[in-house]
């Protein structure tokens, strides 16, 4: 989850730095696009074994549910009771950790060093061996130094990495859109794009050589470039995958003064092909002028009476649905994402000039944090004021996702309303959805008619997910503390364990194995024998 920041009155904008790419993944060696349609030709498209978790939630649909038995209730990181492993991320983490053809990948900052040359605030995704979390290799990326607001001291890497095939694909720090090569340099430089050596440099700096511990890049999109995005804070999203396309949310927000969107203009939503990093197809639903804050929802997908849907939860508090491209988009001008429906969360709330409500925490606008998860014709999302500005309010809505056109009057199934903010996705599972809010406290309600089943209080904000797997329900907390319920109608608490640091993470289960994942620490627990 995107992190919760302490920010400065006032900072002073600097000279952007020149990246070392240009627009839709060329590099400065000048690369021309028949390098990267040979690239093309490699083979992507490989089969994922059913254990692993190589995204964010649930394929496609982003459920956080897992089919994974055998998990352990607790576990005691004093004694190393039932933990496999255990690895250092750095002194923040917020990224989901996904497991994937043996490698557990996560994203954290650079308190840490694992190499001295990179010192000093980086963005960092980390790769461990899944079996025993021995360190394989990372990608180290400078901080944006043009403007604080842009890439947050000491956050790092937020977004969750997504792994298909032997290629992981990744939203940096910095906001770019990155395809690597799941098993670093160790088999070669594999490119087309071979300037890692200047990548990994601050601006000003000397190229830092890479070695067989590094991060091979095969091909980097900028959407600041590109567009013009102007993320604050940090860059969040989970690229979803479909066919030889991504999908990717730009993390478009407020300038450093919070009153003023810099790209009003710039897509909340775009679409890459997989294996180029040509740009294919970007929203034109303008949401830039109405975000309250940033766009830091990922996208989902789901099959509606024979169509497949693109689910979207827009930084202006609407929910959209746009038609999947097909496998094969017809040459010519940039492709425009076809709405097939829209639903505002919250339509009395103001709708323009909405930087001028930003601390009003009565009339002020709603955003989207979590994901839309879809499930039997139905989405299920968590709008709400945000958790630093707009209306102290939050919903778990249900909606009708066979409807078209604006259904924001009859396109609601039914409304529940949370203690506060929420930054988390669903987990639904068995007839009953599972959600956590920023309050701290967690909540099962019924999926068909959203009735209260039970709440628990953890008494610590909870910026996670909840994640539902062998009849538990876990979710972490910003005290250190990980749940354990029951899952079901009856309500239990089967364990607390205390960690050493805060959990911002969504807990994961892969391989008979539970990973959760502290600012400080990758935890890997399996159940004791």
């Amino acid at each position: 989850m995107v992190p919760r920041l302490r920010e400065p009155a006032k900072v002073r904008n600097g000279t952007p730095p020149s990246p070392p790419y240009t627009k839709r993944g060329r590099t400065t060696a000048g690369r021309s696009r028949r390098s990267l349609a040979l690239f093309a030709t490699l083979a992507f498209a490989s089969a994922v074994p059913a254990a692993d978790q190589p995204q964010w939630g649930q394929r496609h649909s982003r459920n956080q549910v897992s089919e994974e038995t055998g998990l352990p209730e607790d576990f005691d990181p004093a004694t190393g009771r039932s933990i496999k492993w255990k690895a250092r991320l750095g002194t923040q983490s917020y990224s989901t950790p996904v497991i994937a053809r043996g490698k557990v990948l996560i994203g954290a900052n650079n308190g840490a060093p694992r190499d001295p040359r990179h010192k000093g605030d980086r963005g960092v995704l980390m790769c461990f061996d899944e079996q025993d979390g021995a360190f394989r290799w990372q990608l180290v990326v400078p901080k944006r130094s043009e403007d604080i607001y842009l890439d947050w001291p000491n956050t790092g890497i937020c977004s969750p990495a997504t792994v298909e095939g032997e290629r992981v694909y990744l939203v940096n720090n910095r906001g770019e859109v990155m395809c690597l090569d799941l098993n670093g340099l160790t088999n070669g430089n594999d490119g087309p794009y071979r300037d890692e050596a200047r990548h990994a440099a601050p601006e000003g700096s000397p190229p830092i050589e890479p070695g067989l511990a590094d991060a091979d890049i095969l091909w980097i999109f900028d959407p600041a470039a590109e567009f013009g995005v102007h993320q604050h804070d940090a860059a969040h999203g989970s690229v979803l995958i479909h066919g030889p396309h991504l999908y990717v949310n730009t993390s478009n927000g407020v300038d450093n003064t919070h009153r003023k969107i810099r790209a009003p203009e710039a897509p909340s939503l775009f679409v890459l092909d997989k294996a180029t990093a040509k740009l294919l197809a970007r929203d034109e639903e303008r949401m830039g002028p109405r975000i309250i804050h940033s766009t830091w929802a990922s996208p989902s997908l789901g099959e509606v009476h024979g169509r497949t849907l693109v689910f979207f939860g827009g930084g202006d508090g609407v929910c959209y649905a746009f038609a999947a491209l097909s496998e094969t988009p017809a040459a010519g001008p940039l492709a425009r994402l076809k709405r097939l429906w829209r639903f505002d969360c919250d339509p009395a709330a103001p709708k323009e000039n909405v930087h001028d409500f930003q601390d009003n925490r009565r009339e002020g606008p709603v955003n989207i944090t979590g994901m839309p998860v879809f499930q039997k014709d139905r989405v299920y999302v968590t709008p709400g004021g945000d958790v630093w500005h707009g209306r102290r309010v939050a919903w778990l809505k249900c909606l009708n996702a066979t409807k078209e056109g604006d259904i924001t009057q009859g396109g609601e199934v039914w409304s529940y309303p949370l203690k506060s903010h929420c930054l988390s996705t669903p987990a639904v599972h068995e007839g009953l959805v599972y959600i956590a809010d920023d309050a701290g406290w967690v909540h099962c309600v019924e999926a068909e008619t959203g009735k209260p089943v039970w709440t628990q209080e953890t008494r610590s904000e909870i910026w996670g997910s909840t994640l539902v797997a062998d009849g538990k329900v876990y979710v972490g907390t910003q005290r250190g503390q990980l749940w354990v319920l029951a899952a079901g109608r009856e309500k239990k608490v089967l364990a607390t364990v205390e960690l050493d640091s805060a959990i911002s993470a969504t807990p994961v289960a892969a391989n008979g194995v539970l990973y959760v994942a502290t600012h400080r620490t990758l935890y890997a627990v399996r159940k004791a024998e």
